[in-house]
């Protein structure tokens, strides 16, 4: 029996649901999608998988968002008040982007960029454990390759929501995956090793052993990095990943990676090669809004908006 429930959310403003939902838009439709303005994901509400479907009520400036619940069981209020808060860490809706704005006025690259791409809040991960698996995955290869890995995870180790004549996969959890043999693994065409770090960290959360809703808590950075590079298969960059994708944290900068210095010297040096101390240089401008500058850039980049000559950075 199909069960649904509307519920009404409200983003600090200003958020604009459509720049922030784009980077899903080649999602697979059983995973996550956004598509003629409705992003849809299957989420977990204690025990019960729900398919969650957002779409914009609102405007970038008074914004609004639109959220059906679907669900194969009764929907109760504290399931309603889970989906709502996941709502809310999925596109990082408390996170107010006006001190960020103000900040960077004077960089004349960064805001003409938030002109154009006002109201754009970086998506979080559900799960600090989601973004961490997903870091360890895209470790050393291309991005397309990996969501492709990422997508063959999830599909044969996540629970499978059925509505109808349509199937929805949630993301595994660290049970899921800490009792996966490296064989199956593998066949989502993860390397020997990237299939034995996953394990093993599945293992260390599921048993109790490794916490990442604590680390998260972490006010230093820096410690929340130097924890996670001391488990083995987790570098200073998939920490660095982690803290971007998973945990809200807008001053992570994960300088080593080749793509986010690609997109940095497209606007800043002219498109030349760039070492990880150059981008940390001119990283330092966005004080501790490192990482939501960053993702700026690659959203900026992934829709070609070009700047003039004047506007360019460190050449």
């Amino acid at each position: 029996m199909l069960t649904t429930m509307n519920m009404t959310v409200y983003p600090t403003p200003p958020f604009d649901f459509e720049l922030s939902a784009m980077i899903f838009s080649g999602g697979d439709t059983q995973i996550r999608r956004y598509e003629n303005g409705e992003f849809w994901q299957v989420i977990r509400a204690g025990s019960k998988l729900i398919l969650m479907k957002i779409a914009s009520a609102g405007t970038v400036e008074d914004p609004k968002l639109s959220v059906r619940l679907e669900c194969r069981q009764k929907i109760s209020d504290k399931d309603r008040e889970r989906a709502g808060k996941t709502v809310r860490t999925l596109f990082n809706l408390d996170f107010d982007v006006k001190p960020f704005y103000e900040h960077v006025k004077d960089d004349s690259v960064m805001a003409y960029l938030i002109r154009k791409l006002r109201g754009l809040k970086n998506p979080t991960t559900p799960t600090v454990f989601e973004a961490l698996i997903d870091s360890i995955v895209e470790q050393q290869i291309s991005l397309s390759i990996a969501n492709t890995m990422e997508d063959r995870l999830i599909k044969s180790f996540g629970e499978v929501l059925a509505l109808g004549k349509e199937a929805h996969y949630a993301f595994p959890t660290p049970r899921g995956l800490a009792s996966a043999s490296i064989q199956r693994l593998r066949s989502c065409r993860l390397s020997q090793r990237k299939a034995e770090y996953i394990r093993d960290v599945s293992k260390m959360v599921d048993n109790g052993e490794l916490s990442l809703e604590k680390i998260k808590g972490y006010e230093d950075a820096n410690d929340i990095i130097r924890e996670l590079d001391g488990i083995r298969g987790i570098g200073i960059w998939t920490a660095e990943m982690t803290m971007v994708r998973g945990m809200q944290r807008a001053e992570a900068f994960p300088a080593d990676d080749v793509g986010l210095r690609r997109v940095i010297s497209h606007y800043y040096c002219g498109g030349r090669g760039i070492s990880s101390e150059e981008a940390r240089k001119i990283a330092e401008k966005w004080g501790k809004w490192k990482g939501l500058a960053s993702f700026y850039l690659i959203i900026a980049t992934a829709m070609d908006i070009h700047i003039s000559p004047k506007q360019h950075g460190n050449r």
